[in-house]
């Protein structure tokens, strides 16, 4: 199973933070398949950019996110906008 999920780079006590599409059973920062964005909490406010149509790719082939990359989603809205593409593929299947 493919999941999305971060993969720290930086320095010790600086993490930053690469949003990755790799297999599940992969070391945390392993083999990956794919860069899909990039998070950096230091800042104020904390940075988060995403390749919005590579994570709606990778979740509509059944990636799954973790708890934390599903949480970031949401605030930048890319959760929200895949939620309802499945609802209107859920209304065109009927």
């Amino acid at each position: 199973m493919l999941r999305i999920r971060l993969m720290r780079i930086g320095k010790k006590k600086k993490p930053v933070y690469r949003v990755v599409v790799a297999p599940s059973q992969n070391p945390r920062s392993g083999k990956f398949v794919e860069v899909v964005g990039h998070y950096n909490p230091i800042t104020d406010p904390a940075e988060i950019r995403f390749n919005e149509e590579r994570v709606l790719y990778w979740l509509g082939v059944g990636a799954q996110p973790t708890e934390t990359v599903q949480h970031l989603l949401k605030l930048t809205g890319i959760w929200d906008k895949f939620q309802a593409s499945k609802k209107r593929e859920a209304a065109h299947a009927q």
